[in-house]
């Protein structure tokens, strides 16, 4: 049941992928979205505000909330030795930033390590800028 929800997520980001992220408008700011393989780091909302397309964030220099939700799955609860099947986890973020520049890029990085996700917002120089908070977590 999992697999079928991370595969139909894939299937709604391959019909994203196929349209081409258009290019940046004078002034803007870009956010593009990383993961690691077998993750997935989605883009939900803009200053509370559902965004259209899940691969990236446009928007106006100044300070923005970004929304994000990371997919992934973890090991199975198996017990005395017997193993079951991987749990996928969706988890909530939000990150708030005062200071996005005209013209800059940034990347919203979503991985996981251990148990838990993190998300952080990276500038061109692959500095943190910002650490987003877990809103909620969960097998969902």
């Amino acid at each position: 049941m999992r697999l079928i929800t991370l595969l139909l997520a894939g299937v709604a980001l391959s019909a994203c992928a196929s349209t081409p992220i258009p290019p940046l408008a004078e002034g803007q700011v870009r956010v593009s979205l990383s993961y690691h393989p077998g993750q997935l780091l989605m883009a939900e909302k803009l200053d509370e505000q559902r965004w259209p397309d899940g691969r990236y964030f446009d928007l106006a220099p100044g300070a923005h909330t970004l929304e994000s939700k990371l997919i992934f799955e973890r090991p199975g609860g198996g017990s005395l030795g017997q193993e079951s099947e991987p749990v996928q986890v969706t988890c909530h973020y939000r990150l708030h930033y005062a200071d996005f520049a005209a013209g800059q890029r940034y990347r919203l990085h979503g991985q996981v390590q251990g148990w838990r996700g993190y998300v952080r917002l990276y500038d061109e120089t692959g500095q943190v800028l910002a650490r987003a908070k877990e809103l909620r977590c969960g097998a969902f």
